[in-house]
């Protein structure tokens, strides 16, 4: 009789009894030892079967796609259809390679990204494109100061229009409030100028946008100035370029209150055509040099041929227009001075080229003394327009530089 080997350590214990009936895995393949006692020097095979490192005995379910999860985001999102079609089609290839999931999330991603990337061509053939990234930059580099624009009212953090901020309120301008926004222009370059640039150039353009927007200029408060919202360093790399042209109190406590706007929207067509003459007339006056005329008579030679063919210019217009019969009379009178100017700037004109300053300042004087002059007051009353004449030192200042304007940086 054999007599078993002892249990060893790689040895499983034999059996007692009868060897027992086929386990779940059915009875032993042909040529191999049942499970139970063997014969002596025969090797017992395991009680259950192994599973080699890295092998699991339950059934995963395939991973899914990375890039098939990534194109249908990019594919809803419409924000790079190329880049979300590419992925598609990639995401694809590694799905049949691999036998990963996500063949549906890649097709959607791959059908919404062909779609948006038609659009896209679309809007750039249009035009459209362009339009809506300018839009898109400006409302990321300027914010929600500049949500107001032409013709709205706001209050200012603060209660100030100096110093730095990121938002304003719009309000509404028949109430009081911080500033009304009157024009906007973009600066070009792509490099900042610089803080003083800005407002060098913000003064050369803003004053001319305010004789578009306030017409009638002798209408405005006295204590009404000009701010600006300008580009900071930091802004000007992100893109920003916009000048925002503000009107704002000259008390830094005090507000305003109403509209300043006075233009074709809230003028008729009489009081247009005169403000646009009187006031083409005042932007070649306040081009006067800065020096005085004996220290630089060229100079004044040729702004005082300015005036005057100014004068000639609106002579004409004025003279070309109809009237009606409440300011016939009184437009023709101020036809009238004018032209009497415009002759008093011709002989300016003539001492200049005789270096004759003594003869230049006699014209210069008798021209001035007829504009705005007591003509333009009747005119304008008859109008319905404003007729108190403002301050001279604030009237015209091309010798004495305009007024410095305020600065809001954003």
């Amino acid at each position: 009789m054999s007599i078993p080997p002892p249990p060893g350590p790689h040895q499983p214990a034999p059996a007692q009894g009868p060897s027992p009936a086929p386990g779940p895995y059915g009875p032993p393949p042909q040529g191999q030892l049942p499970y139970g006692p063997q014969p002596y020097g025969q090797p017992y095979g395991p009680p259950y079967p192994t599973w080699g490192q890295g092998y699991s005995p339950y059934a995963r379910r395939p991973s899914v796609n990375g890039l098939a999860v990534a194109s249908l985001v990019l594919g809803v999102l419409c924000c790079f259809p190329a880049v979300g079609l590419v992925l598609g089609v990639v995401a694809l290839a590694q799905i049949k390679k691999k036998g990963q999931s996500g063949k549906g999330l890649a097709v959607a991603g791959s059908i919404l990204s062909s779609l948006g990337l038609a659009l896209w061509v679309t809007a750039l053939a249009t035009g459209g494109l362009s339009d809506a990234w300018e839009g898109f930059k400006k409302g990321a580099t300027q914010g929600t100061a500049f949500s107001v624009v032409k013709g709205q009212c706001f209050d200012a953090p603060g209660e100030s229009l100096e110093g730095l901020t990121y938002d304003v309120d719009e309000v509404p301008c028949a109430g009081e409030h911080d500033g009304e926004v009157f024009g906007e222009f973009r600066m070009t370059g792509s490099v900042f100028p610089g803080d003083s640039a800005v407002s060098d150039v913000a003064d050369e353009k803003c004053y001319p946008l305010q004789d578009s927007y306030a017409m009638d200029t002798w209408a405005l408060p006295e204590d009404v100035d000009v701010y600006y919202f300008g580009p900071t360093r930091q802004s000007w790399r992100l893109g920003d370029r916009e000048v925002t042209c503000i009107f704002g109190n000259t008390d830094g406590n005090a507000t305003l209150t109403g509209s300043l706007r006075a233009d074709e929207t809230t003028l008729d067509p009489y009081q247009v055509a005169l403000l646009k003459s009187l006031n083409a007339l005042d932007a070649v006056l306040w081009e006067e040099p800065e020096d005085y005329p004996e220290d630089d008579l060229p100079g004044y030679r040729t702004w005082s041929r300015d005036v005057q063919d100014s004068l000639d210019d609106q002579i004409g217009a004025l003279g070309a227009q109809s009237w009606p019969a409440r300011a016939d009379k009184q437009v023709a009178a101020l036809v009238k001075d004018m032209t009497a100017a415009r002759d008093e700037w011709a002989k300016a004109v003539a001492a200049a080229l005789d270096d004759d300053v003594d003869a230049f300042y006699t014209h210069y004087d008798k021209g001035y003394e007829y504009v705005d002059g007591p003509s333009t007051v009747t005119a304008r009353k008859a109008l319905g327009l404003a007729t108190k004449r403002p301050t001279s030192d604030e009237d015209y200042g091309g010798g004495s530089g305009a007024p410095d304007s305020g600065e809001l940086k954003v």
